[in-house]
């Protein structure tokens, strides 16, 4: 079974991410911010990242340059609901850009994309 942290502060959109995903055969690891990202992978290491980019105490882009940092062939995901992120030199590092949506089946196509990626 595949893990995905999901860094998300809105703690009903993290529910609703959390249960497709699990519904979808992943077991998901949830942060209210980069910094509890960065905490949760002290103690473990998924295999991809879905983060949002607007959080309080640590904001999506840079724990995006942290944990890169740190797991430099760690899949990234960045799932906000803003598109002018996405000119933004920082979340070019991040392997897939998805614009927020009711609808998931983007964000789990792209989940599923980093995740056939073998990985050194």
């Amino acid at each position: 079974m595949k893990t995905i942290l999901l860094v998300e502060d809105d703690p009903n959109q993290g529910l609703l991410y959390e249960q497709e995903l699990t519904d979808d055969g992943y077991r998901v690891l949830r942060a209210m911010n980069g910094r509890d990202a960065l905490n949760i992978l002290k103690e473990q290491r998924p295999d991809c990242v879905v983060m949002d980019i607007n959080m309080p105490v640590m904001d999506g882009l840079d724990a995006l340059g942290k944990i890169l940092g740190i797991y430099p062939k760690l899949p990234i995901i960045i799932n906000t609901a803003f598109t002018a992120y996405k000119d933004s030199f920082m979340s070019w590092a991040a392997d897939a850009y998805v614009v927020k949506s009711s609808d998931l089946t983007e964000l789990k196509e792209r989940i599923a994309e980093v995740l056939s990626k073998p990985r050194e």
